[in-house]
Parts: structure tokens; sequence; C-alpha cells
């Protein structure tokens, strides 16, 4: 009987603790901290079970539908990540973070009036690190200058605080200029999206590099030259001379003009092997005939020494004709320093053997420094292109 007894004790106890447990939780998730800015209202009526889809209370108006989508990679832009939790809110289409109270996830104004409205929401990552939201488009606030966008947060299983990334901004808005995009922070990369339409929604991918450029990030980058900027970054719209290919002649932007599907740049600075270069363009140029259009190549060359425009034409023009290029465009800038073309702003180390940054609606999604022209490396660079495909890569841009 006395140990009956003290079994009863030992389950009451646990279920007390139990109870105690998911009051601590409820209280937690339901208590709207004074202060945003000390203490974040990342868990505010959190639910417990949650999926890589959501769709937001804004979905049900009239604005714009917007799906946004893509995956979270783990800090080397490569490994998916699972079970990460996206928080986001944003404001309606006037611009403001509206409040409804007759609205699930409503979130009231603490005492110093701060709010995320209604328009809000959690995703958690499938086993893939996908995570899709539909929601409406939001708009710009009222009197400022501000871009419109999504705030998001992320939340690692490992990691005591979430942390926030760069918002959700839109390519097409005429209040994203030049200066507002080079002030961003890259906070697990590029927040800009660039819409393509099926039917009436707009959908816009999104890569995230859990950790980059978060300062005091306790996951280490793979070490590897630091040539070039980040997977997870936007390519920086650039100006080199076109020695040879369709642009012959001209300065074009190779990001601005041709940046929609895949495209693959190609550095050599100050050491180029002219061999390995020959087998580069030749592998380069049967892929790009092979994807057609789905596919911009550019060789990009920036030696120092020696340099003046007629002799780099000549040599690019003479190359060009050698291995009868069909598809690869040949281009030059003065150096990798250059500020006139503003080839300096994508970090191109000039010293390396060469630089391939691969890229998708002009985010970077692959990084290889002084990669040598094998069968086996042909293969990363055709898988990678390969496995960046989904059902929404051939789809034409937004009306808007």
């Amino acid at each position: 009987m006395l140990r009956l007894l003290k079994i009863g004790l030992l389950l009451t106890t646990c279920l007390n603790l139990v109870n105690c447990n998911g009051q601590t939780h409820n209280k937690e998730t339901n208590t709207l901290s004074d202060d945003f800015n000390k203490s974040m209202p990342f868990y505010y009526k959190m639910p417990q079970n949650l999926s890589s889809s959501d769709t937001s209370p804004a979905f049900a108006k009239a604005g714009q539908k917007i799906l946004l989508t893509g995956t979270v990679y783990q800090r080397d832009g490569k490994t998916p990540a699972p079970n990460v939790i996206l928080y986001y809110y944003q404001t309606n289409t006037d611009g403001i973070y509206a409040t409804k109270e007759t609205e699930e996830r409503n979130m009231p104004k603490n005492k110093l009036g701060q709010t995320h409205g209604y328009i809000r929401g959690w995703l958690k990552t499938d086993e893939q690190g996908k995570y899709s939201l539909y929601t409406d488009k939001p708009g710009a606030y009222p009197n400022r200058d501000d871009a419109a966008h999504v705030h998001i947060t992320v939340k690692e299983k490992n990691m005591k605080d979430p942390y926030y990334i760069d918002n959700f901004v839109f390519d097409n808005d005429p209040l994203l200029t030049t200066k507002h995009r080079k002030k961003m922070e890259n906070r697990g990369g590029s927040g800009v999206v660039r819409f393509v339409q099926k039917g009436d929604l707009y959908i816009g991918e999104r890569n995230i590099v859990l950790g980059l450029n978060i300062p005091d990030y306790t996951v280490q980058a793979p070490k590897h030259s630091n040539s070039g900027k980040n997977i997870g970054e936007d390519i920086i719209s650039f100006t080199p001379f076109h020695a040879y290919g369709a642009d012959k002649g001209t300065k074009t932007c190779p990001i601005c003009k041709y940046g929609w599907y895949h495209g693959i740049l190609y550095f050599v600075g100050n050491k180029p092997n002219w061999d390995e270069v020959k087998d580069w363009l030749i592998f380069l140029d049967l892929e790009s005939q092979k994807r057609e259009n789905y596919l911009k190549v550019f060789f990009v060359y920036g030696k120092e020494s020696n340099y003046t425009k007629d002799k780099r034409i000549q040599e690019l023009e003479k190359l060009g004709t050698e291995l009868d290029l069909q598809k690869v465009a040949l281009t030059f800038v003065p150096s990798f320093k250059d500020k006139s073309s503003e080839i300096n702003l994508n970090k191109i180390d000039p010293n390396v053997k060469n630089t391939f940054l691969i890229y998708k609606r002009s985010n970077i999604i692959d990084k290889y420094v002084d990669l040598e022209p094998n069968q086996e490396n042909f293969k990363k660079i055709i898988n990678r292109l390969d496995e960046t495909t989904n059902q929404y890569f051939k789809l034409l841009r937004s009306k808007q």
C-alpha cells in the first residue's frame, strides 16, 4: 500500500511538472514584451505545430497575391537546413501594421505603441529545407521612402535566441534604389526577390544561408579564398567591355541584360593559364549550347599589367575565333579594382588562378576559386545547375 502511495505521489508530481511547463510555455507565448527592441516578440501566440507552408491572413484580401518560397541552407550555402523556424510580419497594402481583434494572430500594441499587427506567422522548414509563404504584397510605409518589405526572423534548433535577417524586398519596387541596395547588410543573404508570374500569382524565390553576415555566429564558414561575394548574396551589376560575343564592341552589364535564368561569371586576373582557360571555355560553351537561353556565360579578364584596350580586344577576339565559341562572351576590365566599371564591388581577387560565380536571378548559388578544368569539376557545375532548377525556373518575369 505504501508503495502504491509513493507511485501515486510520483505520478502527481510529474503531472504537475508537465502542467507547470505547459503554463510557463503558454505564458511565454501569450505575454507581450514591453519593448520590442529589448525582447523580440518572436513567440507571441506561436502555435505548437508548424508547417513548411503558411498562408498569411492577408492572402484573402484584395491585393496582389504573392508566394515567397525557397530553401534554407546551412552555413556552407549548399546543405539544406531542416526544422528551422521562420517568423514573418508585414504591413497591409496601405503600409500599416494593422491590428484586428478578430484575427487569431493579432498582436495588440504594447506600452510603447509597438505592434507587428495581425499579418504575421511562422514556418518550419521541411527535411529539404524548403519553405513557402502565401501572402499579399505589402505596401510601403506612408510618407517614408523605405521600400515595401516583409520582416523575417530565424530561430535555429540548437541556438538559444532568434536573429533577424534582411527583409524580403522586391526588385521591381521603385523605392528600392541603388543607394538602398548598397546599404543592405545581406544578413542571411540577399533579401531581394524577383517575381515570376503564374496566372494571377507572383512567385519570388529567396534562399537563406544561416549565419551569413550575422555577427558572432557560432558556426564558421567553410575555409576558402575570399575572392568574390558569398553564396546567397547578389552579384553587383558591372559593365565590362565585350570583345567577343553577342554584345561585341559595347560596355554591357551581364547581370542586368542576362541575369534572369542561370549565369556563370568566369573571372581570370593576373595569373592566366591559357591552356586551362581554353579547356574551361570549350566546356562552358558546350554547356551553354545545351541549355540554350537558360544559361549565359561570361569570361571576364582583368589582368592589370601591360593593359591597353586595343591589345585586350585583339587577344580575346583571337581566342574566341580560335575556339569557335558560339555562346560564351569574352569580356574584360582594366583590373578587378576598377571603379569606372564597378567590377570592384564584386570583390574578385586578381591573384588567384580563377573565380567562378554561378548565379540564378542575379543571386549567387555557388562559388569556386582555383578550380581545375577536369571532368570532376565539370560535373560539379552541371549538377549545381541541374539541382537549382525547379517548377518556377522557366517562368517569365511578372508584368509589374
